[in-house]
Parts: C-alpha cells; structure tokens; sequence
C-alpha cells in the first residue's frame, strides 16, 4: 500500500471512529461498525492502531491536537486564551464528548495531555510570567493551566452548567465570554480590563 493511501485509509478510520465513540463511548463503540464506516476490514484497523484502545487514544489525540494548535497561547493573556478555547471547542465538541465518555469509563486521557510538547511549553510559559510578577504565583504553573481549561470548558458538555451550543444566540456567547474573561483575569492577575476579542 503506498504512503498517500497508507494516510487516505488511516484518516478514513479516525474519522469513523471519532463518530462512533463519541456517539457510543468505548465500551459501546463497535470495530466492526467503524471498519464497515471506514470501508476497510477489522484486521486494517488491528494493524492501525492495535486495538480499540488504541484506536481511542489515537482519536483522542487527534482532537486535542486540533484544539492546541487552533489556540495560539500567550501566558500574559490568560483571559484572551480562555475565550479562544470556548471558541475552538464550540467548533469542535467531539473532544470533550471523547473526555466525558473516558472519564465515565475510567480510561486515562491525562497523561496524553499533560505529556505532550505542547502543553509543557504553556507550562513553563506560565512559570516565567509568574517570576516576572506578570501572572500570579500563588498557584502553582501546572494548576494556573488546569483551572483556565476548566473555566473555559464551563459550558461544554464536560461543564457543570447548560451546554453552549453553536447555534445560541450572539449575545450568549458575548455574555458567557466576557464573564469567562472577568474570571480568569480575576484569579490569576493577567489581562485585566482586556474584552474579549472574537
């Protein structure tokens, strides 16, 4: 199989699963029904990714690479980059359906986040605004990120509150993101006064 088709197929599956688990979660996803979607048969995918887990890690991954990447970070502007994530994962609520249905089903997603070049990086951006008095250091570089992926995931289907959907009005999205940025700015000393742009 060449390269190009090797990828084609590859991505053919990730797509079909992405449906599939966060339409049914692990346990209730189907390989046989996501190799049918994919127009390949089972043994293609065991040689893929190995296994469903693996074939969820792989989806996983995909998505919260896609986030990462659409959200430029800046450590300065922590309340500017909470109202981007509300922004990209309005664009894309499969990844927090992929996180809902691991956490329920006690598969560890963490360690696939937390790990990756990425979000170390925001880490220690975090650490040097913090010893530069730019961002508040009472909480340490690691929860400052945890807490502002929570506050701007408030609204979404992992959120404790009505799940915003992309069809809601204008003006509460407007409302949900400028409370968004008041709060991050409030408790972490960083952007204060900045309205939200976008």
């Amino acid at each position: 199989m060449s390269p190009r088709k090797s990828d084609a197929t590859r991505r053919r599956l990730l797509d079909a699963a992405t449906v599939d688990f966060a339409a049914h979660g692990i346990a209730g996803a189907r390989v046989d029904r996501i190799a049918a979607a994919a127009g390949i048969n089972k043994a293609q995918l065991y040689a893929y990714f190995g296994d469903k887990l693996g074939l969820f890690g792989a989806v996983f991954r995909l998505h919260a690479d896609s986030v990462v990447n659409a959200v430029p970070f800046m450590a300065d502007d922590l309340p500017q980059y909470a109202v981007r994530l509300y922004d990209a994962v309005l664009e894309r609520p499969e990844l927090v359906r992929l996180a809902a249905w691991a956490r329920l089903e006690g598969v560890v997603t963490d360690n696939q986040v937390t790990a990756s070049p990425a979000v170390v990086v925001k880490i220690q951006a975090i650490a040097e605004a913090q010893r530069d008095g730019r961002v508040t250091a009472s909480i340490e570089p690691q929860d400052v990120l945890a807490l502002v992926l929570a506050m701007a995931l408030t609204w979404s289907a992992a959120g404790p509150s009505a799940t915003a959907a992309s069809d809601d009005p204008p003006a509460a999205h407007d409302r949900r993101k400028q409370a968004l940025s008041r709060a991050v700015s409030g408790a972490f000393g960083t952007g204060a006064g900045r309205p939200p742009r976008g």
